[in-house]
């Protein structure tokens, strides 16, 4: 490791996905778009609770939509990964890989 002390941005790390929970739902609809709410629940091991009020706050932001329905006569909640939320995934990445670049 070279003496030099490069600049690291940590603002450049978006706080609204950092957040544990929050990071495991950009991951998997980043992957699996749109998911239902059960499905998270199971993905992320998260309470009813936890889990909407952590999808809340990504749909505040811009990144999730959540779409209210019927799937026959069962209420069934999908969250779709809007445009927003992709690029802010993906500008979430780049920040992080740059990061894990300075430490190697």
């Amino acid at each position: 490791m070279s003496g030099e002390n490069p600049d690291i941005d940590i603002g450049a790390i978006d706080d609204v996905i950092h957040g544990r929970l929050r990071l495991g739902v950009m991951a998997y609809l980043s992957a699996v778009n749109p998911a239902s709410f059960p499905e998270l629940l199971d993905k992320t091991g998260a309470t009813n609770g936890n889990l909407s009020t952590h999808l809340t706050k990504l749909e505040s932001a811009g990144y999730v939509r959540q779409k209210k329905g019927y799937n026959g006569k069962r209420p069934q909640t999908l969250v779709h990964l809007t445009p927003q939320g992709r690029k802010a995934w993906i500008a979430y990445l780049d920040a992080m890989k740059s990061l894990l670049g300075h430490s190697i």
